[in-house]
């Protein structure tokens, strides 16, 4: 029992940003997303394309927001965290989102690993960032561990001269594991 509500409270909370799109999408429901325009970018062979349009300085600029992104997020640091997170977002509520953070950042310790960081879609206003990712999460009250991977786009708005994220779309695949020590 402990293990299945860890696993329910784990899905709603993994990735902190991401509002009600944290959820495992079925494929119709990913599908729907990228026809809507929401997030659109093409894999070739399981591979993300690379966005050919990114001015170099822009694609620095965006990567380094990625990387604070996560960075934050794995150092747990709420304040650092929501520097990286529009004032304005489409995917969540600010508000919401810093009370949510630092519920999360207070019961689990969660790292990231990310690869295969692509910038997927660019405009000079939004652009989409797919990611493969794995993440390691430790519930610090029960001391239960659990794994999980799946792939990640997480969406970046030009505002102030920065790029912020403003919605995460979030497919985990089906193999994940759960251990108490």
């Amino acid at each position: 029992m402990l293990k299945k509500s860890f696993l329910a409270v784990l899905i709603l909370l993994v990735l902190t940003a991401c509002g009600n799109k944290d959820e495992k999408m079925s494929d119709e429901e990913r599908d729907k997303v990228i026809e809507d325009g929401t997030v659109g970018f093409e894999m070739m062979g399981g591979n993300v394309e690379k966005a050919d349009n990114v001015p170099a300085e822009d694609e620095k600029a965006i990567l380094a927001s990625f990387d604070e992104y996560i960075a934050a997020l794995n150092a747990e640091e709420i304040d650092r965290y929501m520097n990286t997170i529009s004032k304005n977002p489409k995917g969540f509520k600010y508000d919401e989102e810093k009370t949510y953070a630092t519920e999360v950042f207070e019961q689990f310790d969660i790292k990231r690993e990310v690869e295969n960081v692509t910038i997927a879609k660019y405009d000079s206003k939004e652009a989409q960032v797919f990611a493969n990712m794995k993440m390691h999460s430790l519930q610090l009250e029960t001391n239960v561990e659990h794994e999980s991977a799946g792939r990640q786009v997480t969406v970046f708005v030009k505002e102030d001269n920065d790029w912020k994220v403003t919605s995460v779309f979030y497919i985990g695949d089906d193999s994940q594991s759960s251990t108490g020590n």
